[in-house]
């Protein structure tokens, strides 16, 4: 059963789609999501305990090798990241089940599709799937970004519809690049074949650009990053939640890439240039937000601050500074989506003001200013919360980089206006009133979205509790994931070299 076990984060959201798609009945519908996702947590659950042993476990589709099958390798990286979408996914699926997939039309599938991507994305060991895996992905995304309807949403839509279009025209370029040149686009098999002589070696670097730019542009690394934060904003609360994983996609992407391709033969091809735009992203990020002029948008800004601060990282090609990136990822990408979810409950319950930054209806609930105040603690990175956590790991990592200094003045600075941001802010929502000029009548916000909500919100003193162990799995993917030799054995390989097991001391 273990062998079959990378399979199954692929089959339960598909079939769950294909089963939503049999009948239309809401309830149903509904009812099979919850499930399903309640499954895909049990599953991507006991791959991550699996995937702890150091084990590099290879499914091959069909019974196909690698490099001329499909295949989905599990290390301790990819299951993590499936575990984190379906952490995600399961809590912003009950958030929607409320009231939000009433608005539209097949909200429940696509939502299955949209994990389906996310987790193939992740397992995919040949960047032709993970290119089918980021279609699936960004073609639910398409459809989940207009629900509801709107203006509003429909111009976002179209703007990134149109980015993402050009961004697969040139995923297809550089992966016909990549195979005219090389032969493979099985990433073990790249990592060989480069290592060998006689390929076009310019043409290579190339077309490795041309991937790390489309990943780049998927993360919002600037000058690529303009349409993010009007996207997100424009979304529906459960859908901007879902999607602040999405950036995450890219910047794993590219530390594999890198980690397993790049760094034992390209070791100079995102030198000085990512690192430099990335510090332009954060700076950019943190302007957007102080000049945010409602919660949502300020949201949308601090996903792409995230992204920025997180592709700082890929150019180190360090353990170390790995391993505090994937801290810091996990606890900004659930704090990012309590922060939509938030959002949607406070702008319902202020009436006309809404979410912007202007007097209004004090909150009825203590538990919304509570959980405003718990999470601008975390995304302010203040102890004791993980925000604080992660970012003096990732600060601290970087000490000695070569643009260690840069880091340390963009990051803190930025730092200190979300700070001044999520302060002002915050006077708005809980402390600065109005009386409305009618008795504000509300919707009950309804247990679902409750929960959902409290449970994303106490992830930044849960992760900080659990800092430790959390730290230690992620040394040890970042370890697994910086030792390509093994990667590379295991895939191509799989019976050899203790099936590529990490060297044990």
């Amino acid at each position: 059963m273990n062998a079959n076990a990378p399979i199954l984060p692929i089959l339960i959201p598909l079939l769950a789609a294909l089963l939503q798609m049999v009948s239309g009945r809401l309830a149903f519908q509904r009812a099979v999501g919850l499930l399903a996702t309640a499954l895909l947590l049990l599953a991507t659950g006991w791959l991550t305990l699996l995937a702890d042993d150091g084990v590099l476990r290879v499914y091959a589709l069909g019974d196909w090798p690698a490099p001329f099958g499909i295949v989905l390798v599990v290390d301790r990286l990819a299951a993590g990241m499936t575990l984190l979408t379906a952490v995600l996914g399961f809590l912003v699926l009950l958030y929607a089940s409320a009231g939000f997939d009433e608005e539209g039309l097949h909200f429940h599938p696509l939502f299955q599709f949209q994990l389906l991507g996310l987790v193939g994305a992740f397992l995919t060991g040949d960047l032709f799937n993970l290119f089918v895996f980021f279609e699936i992905m960004l073609l639910a995304s398409y459809v989940l970004l207009a629900h509801g309807g709107g203006l509003a949403r429909t111009r976002a839509g179209i703007t990134y519809v149109v980015l993402n279009l050009v961004g697969s025209a040139l995923f297809l370029i550089a992966l016909g690049l990549l195979y005219g040149t090389l032969g493979t686009l099985n990433l073990a098999d790249l990592a060989r074949v480069l290592a060998l002589p006689g390929h076009d070696q310019a043409l290579a670097r190339l077309a490795f650009a041309l991937l790390i730019a489309v990943f780049a542009l998927k993360a919002g690394l600037l000058p690529l990053s303009f349409w993010l934060p009007h996207t997100y904003s424009a979304a529906g609360a459960p859908v901007a939640a879902l999607f602040a994983i999405m950036t995450k996609v890219g910047i794993v992407a590219i530390l594999r890439v890198q980690a397993i391709a790049l760094a034992p033969v390209m070791p100079d091809l995102l030198d000085n240039w990512l690192t430099t735009l990335a510090l332009a992203t954060v700076a950019f990020a943190a302007l957007g937000a102080l000049a945010a002029p409602r919660l949502k948008s300020l949201a949308a800004w601090l996903v792409l601050l995230s992204a920025g601060t997180l592709l700082l990282t890929p150019a180190q090609a360090s353990a170390g500074v790995s391993a505090a990136a994937l801290y810091y990822l996990v606890q900004s990408t659930l704090a990012g989506a309590a922060l939509f979810l938030l959002t949607g409950i406070i702008a319902e319950q202020r009436g006309k003001a809404a979410d912007q930054f202007m007097a209004g209806p004090p909150l009825p609930s203590v538990w919304l200013k509570v959980a405003f105040l718990v999470l601008a603690t975390t995304l302010a990175a203040l102890p004791p919360f993980s925000g604080f956590i992660g970012k003096l790991m990732l600060l601290t990592s970087m000490r000695d980089v070569a643009a260690g200094t840069a880091v340390w003045v963009v990051v803190l600075t930025a730092g200190f206006v979300v700070m001044a941001a999520l302060a002002r802010d915050g006077c708005y929502l809980i402390w600065k009133h109005r009386a409305a000029a009618q008795p504000l009548v509300v919707e009950p916000i309804g247990w679902q979205r409750v929960t959902a909500t409290l449970l994303l919100v106490a992830a930044g003193p849960l992760l900080a509790v659990l800092a430790r162990p959390l730290s230690d799995y992620t040394m040890r993917a970042a370890e697994q994931l910086h030792a390509p030799g093994a990667y590379v054995t295991g895939v191509l390989r799989p019976g050899a070299a203790n099936n590529g097991r990490e060297a044990k001391p």
